[in-house]
């Protein structure tokens, strides 16, 4: 499935400073769809390439990550079950930097 993947408010940096990423991420082997929470856990496997601690707390996002799917909020899809279509774009966000 084909996604894009924007990161900001600092969260690029734990992806070697790169915002935006056009991906190919596959259906887990026993799922018929790919959910928020398959992706998180193939994010921080395959991108993130430091301090995976800073993007995620246990299979969820850290407090203060702003998660969108297609420009909607993903608290308001579902969230770790929100289901991904084809050419979707996911952006997440850190609201929580120094000032």
């Amino acid at each position: 499935m084909q996604l894009t993947l924007e990161f900001g408010g600092g969260l690029e940096l734990l992806c070697d400073s790169v915002k935006v990423h056009n991906v190919d991420v596959d259906l887990p082997a026993e799922e018929k769809k790919l959910t928020m929470k398959h992706l998180l856990a193939w994010v921080r496997n395959n991108l993130i390439k430091e301090r995976p601690e800073m993007f995620m707390k246990g299979d969820t996002v850290r407090p203060g990550v702003l998660v969108l799917v297609n420009d909607c909020d993903w608290e308001l899809s579902g969230q770790l079950d929100t289901t991904l279509e084809n050419k979707d774009v996911v952006v997440f966000i850190s609201t929580l930097h120094g000032g």
